[in-house]
Order: C-alpha cells, then structure tokens, then sequence
C-alpha cells in the first residue's frame, strides 16, 4: 500500500482544515443550540463575548488528527481505486477507472474516515459549544482543552461515550465520500482534455464543486450527529439516531435538518478546492 497518498492528504487536510475551522464553528453552534436568530447572529455573538479566539475552538486537537482523517481518506480511497480497477495512480488520467470503482472506493474510504474520526469530532464538537465569555474572571469552562475534553468523557461515559455519534458519522460519510469522489472525477473530466492531467482551475472548480455537493447531501445526517455528540453533557436524551431525528422532526419540523446548509456549502467550496489544489501538486512533487 503506497503511502505517497497518505502523506498528500495529511498536508491537504491541514489546510483545508485552517481555511474551513471558523465557519464550522459557526455551523455547529447553529445547529446544537437555541440562542442565536441567524448566521450574522451567531457570528457576533461569538466575537462580542470570545473574541476572534471563539472562532478557532477545538482546533488545535483536529490540526493533527484531522489531518491525519484527511491522510486515512486519501489513502484508503486511492489504495482501494488500485485494487478494483487495477490502475496505478500515474495511469488514471490516461485509463480512467469506471464510476462504480470510484463511487465504491470512494465509500469505503468515508467509512475508514469515520472510524477513525469518531472520538476526535466528538472532542472538537464539544469543545466548539462552549460559550463561556473570555474574561480570566468569568467563570472557566467545563474542558480546559482537547485532552481534558477526552479524560472527563472516558471518566463521565465510559469509553463508548468517546464514540457516542459515531454510527451518524459513518451514515453521513460512506455515502458523502462517495459523492465526492465521483463529482470531483466528473468534473475534472469534463474540464480537461481527454488524456490529460487536470489544470489547476480545472481542480479548483472541480474540488469546490465536488465539496459543495457532499455537504448538500451530509447536511441532515450532520445535524443528527451533531445532536448525538453533545447528548450527555447535561443528560441523555436520545436512545439513538432515529430518536433524535424524530424527536428533532417533531420539536422543530424539517427545516431544522438544513440548519447549516448555508454555512456548509460556503465552507465547503474553497475548503475543498484548496485540499484538492494542494493534494493533486504534492502528489506530482512526491511521485
């Protein structure tokens, strides 16, 4: 197994995550709590009483491991294209594998990323909901940081605590990731001369576009999660996925499954161009 893609995706998932961490704050606040009318609410909120620092919570933690999420998808997706189509990374310009292959591996890789993410976006999504004003007098927080964060949830919900959300995030994955796979493969096609490498405008627009569908389509399944994962800081009030989203369905109808759609498809767009961009030039620089 060649770790050339393992090592471009780590690189790309870094900054990807950099450009895309402040908006998915905003997002995730939207979606787990009650206090904010809109986007523009919750944006001045957060500056009023955190500073430009509460836009950046919980990401120290995701830097590294989230990174290495980025390494796991990239690397389990071309690895298992290899093994279904046959075709070697260099060759797959010149003898494209099927959609099928893609839109497989492209899976399996969303279900390795949601494996391995579990406990890490538990940590960020926990950590990215506290408010506390960011005054040295006020009152401090419940987690100190992303490693007292996992400690007091091993400690207060055991170790399946650690990947309470879990199986919503591999719902929400093994199809995204197969989505965006096989737009990003389309539209490259599509933009590039048949037996050519894409431009970088080409990948670009292909990457961004490709982001933009799959948070369209992870949105509903996004929020579940989301709701799974702060379930049991207070008390449990969920017994599991379908009992959140009927619960959520009957307090707040079905728009509250599109709560952070806006957020997501304008974090989406130049988050996944750039991890592209940077994956596709490390992989010519490293082969």
């Amino acid at each position: 197994m060649s770790g050339v893609e393992f090592a471009a995706g780590w690189v790309s998932g870094a900054a990807g995550l950099i450009l895309g961490h402040p908006i998915d704050t905003v997002k995730v606040r939207l979606q787990t709590q009650v206090g904010y009318r809109n986007i523009l609410d919750c944006v001045v909120k957060t500056y009023r009483h955190e500073t430009f620092r509460g836009f950046f919570k919980g990401m120290s933690f995701p830097l590294l491991t989230v990174a290495a999420g980025n390494s796991v998808m990239f690397g389990v997706y071309s690895n298992a294209l290899l093994y279904l189509s046959g075709t070697p990374l260099l060759d797959r310009h010149s003898s494209p594998p099927s959609y099928l292959h893609i839109f497989t591996a492209g899976g399996m890789s969303g279900i390795a990323q949601a494996l391995f993410l579990a406990p890490v976006d538990l940590v960020k999504v926990r950590l990215q909901n506290q408010t506390h004003v960011h005054n040295p007098k006020a009152v401090q927080p419940r987690y100190r940081g992303p490693i007292h964060c996992a400690v007091c949830i091993l400690r207060e919900e055991g170790l399946r605590g650690l990947f309470r959300g879990g199986m919503a995030l591999v719902l929400r994955d093994t199809p995204t990731l197969a989505v965006y796979f096989a737009t990003y493969t389309a539209l490259c096609r599509g933009l590039t001369t048949e037996g050519q490498e894409p431009g970088p405008a080409a990948v670009l627009v292909a990457g961004g576009l490709a982001g933009t569908a799959s948070w369209a389509l992870a949105t509903p399944m996004d929020v579940v999660k989301a709701r799974l994962q702060m379930d049991g800081v207070k008390r449990v009030e969920y017994r599991g996925i379908m009992d959140c989203f009927l619960i959520s369905f009957r307090r707040e109808g079905a728009r509250v499954f599109l709560r952070g759609l806006t957020l997501n498809s304008l974090r989406a767009f130049p988050v996944n161009a750039v991890t592209f961009l940077t994956y596709e030039n490390l992989l010519k620089l490293l082969c």
